[in-house]
């Protein structure tokens, strides 16, 4: 054999080396994916270091004083001037029932009711998002709200159809809420029973042209 077509074939041992383990590597993440991505996920999160401002409220626990409507809330720690600090849940928003100027929507009342119901006095963990502001324009909190038994009340909203994944704003399940609400519509949970598309959100018309369509 000459010298040349040793070093072309060594060369190409080389390579379907290479390739075998980049094979079995990505088989591997596909497996781990599958069986231990969302809690492996969580775990992460949880430990990636927050925006400036969110270690006074991260995996902090407080008790709910006050449900302003299905996605806002109030929580027992003071906030500047204000004795309690607002939590606006993130990556969710429900039918209004408080806006000013503006009617109230269909299922915001129920929406309200469930929040209340459900959160009004408990002892909840605030958990502030690596990808999204610690505050919104109005200056109140963003984040997820978990229960004692580890239900996420952002989550639960969504799931049986008290409110709408927020499509406006990115945050780190994003993903995770857009699929969430894609099974509540098609379970027809909560609101998606019979809700028609022009009671609807003015912002979920315009982000999903096609729904209820």
């Amino acid at each position: 054999m000459a010298k040349g077509t040793l070093k072309y074939a060594m060369s190409r041992r080389r390579k379907n080396g290479i390739i075998f383990a980049i094979i079995v590597f990505a088989v591997g993440l596909i497996c781990f994916d599958r069986l231990f991505t969302d809690s492996f996920r969580k775990e992460v999160l949880l430990r990636t270091p927050r925006p400036e401002g969110a270690a006074k409220y991260h995996l902090k626990t407080f008790k709910v004083v006050k449900v302003v409507d299905g996605d806002t809330l109030d929580i027992d720690i003071p906030d500047g001037k204000y004795d309690t600090t607002r939590v606006r849940l993130l990556g969710v928003d429900t039918p209004e029932t408080k806006k000013r100027g503006e009617a109230v929507m269909f299922f915001g009342p129920e929406a309200s009711a469930f929040v209340e119901e459900v959160a009004l006095g408990q002892d909840v963990t605030v958990i502030i998002d690596t990808v999204s502001d610690v505050r919104d324009k109005y200056d109140r909190l963003l984040g997820y709200i978990r229960f004692a038994d580890k239900t996420i009340l952002n989550e639960e909203i969504i799931k049986q159809g008290y409110g709408y994944a927020d499509l406006r704003f990115k945050h780190g399940d994003y993903e995770k809420y857009l699929k969430m609400q894609d099974e509540a519509i098609d379970a027809k949970a909560g609101l998606w029973k019979t809700v028609k598309r022009d009671q609807l959100p003015k912002w979920l018309q315009r982000e999903r042209p096609m729904l209820l369509k």
